[in-house]
């Protein structure tokens, strides 16, 4: 299984996880898998109905918000932060390396007032993840 990197007690990211680790991180405690991964960007990797069945075996929930850097949204924010709201236990989002699940997460924080922008770049190092599209992402967005 690919690395899991613990944010918090509620929220974990992940690079490209198979379809037979969604019975693993249902044993470990998770309740819910987002794939941040657009359909296709890679040819191995999983397509969305696949990890949606994955995860419906395993008794999880899925979420598929897919992202670019260059695509976010405060729409797709919001949407982490709504499977992460109605979510009781812990979630792993994934995308090819873990940077995009971690953006997502980190721009709420900063829009909602519980992380500074400039702290950024201190919390990614802390998860070994670049938060510099998060920061580029909120200095478009007038944050």
């Amino acid at each position: 299984m690919t690395a899991l990197i613990k944010i918090n007690d509620k929220l974990s990211i992940a690079g490209q996880i198979a379809l037979e680790d969604f019975a693993t991180l249902a044993g470990l405690g998770y309740k819910a898998v987002v794939n941040n991964r657009p359909e296709g960007e890679e040819a191995s990797q999983p397509a969305s109905a696949e990890e949606a069945e994955a995860a419906a075996n395993a008794g999880l929930a899925y979420a598929h918000i897919p992202v670019t850097g260059p695509s976010i949204t405060e729409q797709d924010v919001r949407a982490l932060q709504d499977v992460l709201a109605r979510t009781d236990g812990p979630v792993l989002a994934h995308c090819r390396s873990g940077t995009r699940s971690l953006t997502l997460f980190s721009i709420g924080e900063v829009l909602d007032g519980r992380m500074k922008r400039e702290d950024l770049p201190a919390f990614g190092a802390e998860h070994g993840v670049d938060m510099r599209m998060a920061d580029g992402w909120l200095a478009r967005n007038g944050h």
